[in-house]
């Protein structure tokens, strides 16, 4: 099976996620920056002046393409229509990878606007694995596919997440993208240890990592839950679960440091990459 993950990469990586805001700084420091991770569903109706923008910008610099409305993780087939509109970008940008979520977008016709989480059964992983062969496919290389945040557990699951996970990974033969603060955020609201569901992993899959933060929000009923909004700086524990992770996954990994509003200066968030590079080294040294 064909998969683009880190074509050519050798030695680990740390990047960040394009975002309109954050384009100045990128584009005025790509030396400090391995590689953008570019929201593909962003481009698959963009202008020929929008895509020969992207297409200039992965030239400079390694570039994959995140999709998040295939809804893969689904007994819903996926749609081919997106699935042909990331390989006519896979093609036209020549990204080096692409990656979606292990989650669902619809239903019954209904677009919910939100990744959502499937219960975790072998119903949903063998729709997760016959969605990610169709989309092997029709794109022509296999997607990295990544855990989704979730604020409780699915109704109705059978499987915990990482027997859930591990049974698409293997069963799908596809890498891991592996979202850190996503899996921080799950254990601590399910009031399980991050580490161990970390180790619970196939981490030898893992071919990419995903960085950000959240906050603390009210529960119903009392106490409180851990949201991933992407608008806070990686907290110290998730930096520390990636140093665990480099002791125990295979070079390389490429980590994408991600970022969706209350930005900060670029000096800042180029200091969340450089504490991402310590975190990195931390774990390959140990």
């Amino acid at each position: 099976m064909a998969v683009a993950a880190s074509q050519g990469a050798t030695r680990d990586r740390v990047g960040l996620g394009w975002r309109g805001e954050l384009a100045a700084g990128i584009v005025s420091n790509l030396a400090r920056i391995d590689v953008l991770e570019v929201i593909a569903d962003d481009y698959y109706r963009a202008s020929r002046t929008g895509i020969a923008a992207l297409c200039s910008l992965a030239r400079q610099v390694p570039v994959s393409l995140h999709g998040v409305g295939m809804g893969l993780a689904s007994t819903i087939p996926a749609d081919p229509r997106r699935l042909h509109a990331m390989a006519r970008l896979m093609k036209e940008v020549q990204a080096e990878s692409w990656s979606e979520h292990l989650s669902f977008v619809r239903a019954g016709g209904v677009e919910i606007g939100h990744l959502a989480a499937p219960p975790r059964t072998p119903r949903s992983v063998a729709g997760a694995i016959a969605n990610i062969a169709l989309a092997t496919r029709i794109v022509g290389c296999a997607p990295l596919m990544e855990n989704i945040a979730t604020l409780l557990q699915p109704p109705a699951s059978t499987l915990d997440e990482a027997e859930w996970v591990a049974q698409i990974i293997h069963g799908a033969q596809v890498p891991l993208l592996l979202d850190l603060h996503n899996l921080y955020a799950n254990a601590v609201n399910a009031g399980e240890s991050p580490q161990e569901l970390l180790l619970r992993l196939p981490l030898d899959r893992v071919g990419a990592v995903h960085l950000s933060g959240g906050h603390w929000i009210d529960a119903p009923g009392g106490g409180q839950r851990l949201l991933d909004d992407h608008l806070h700086d990686v907290p110290p524990e998730v930096f520390a679960l990636l140093t665990v992770l480099a002791r125990q996954a295979p070079q390389p990994l490429t980590v994408i440091v991600e970022r969706d509003g209350n930005y900060p200066s670029f000096e800042h968030v180029l200091g969340q990459l450089e504490l991402a590079r310590a975190a990195l080294r931390a774990g390959r040294n140990t």
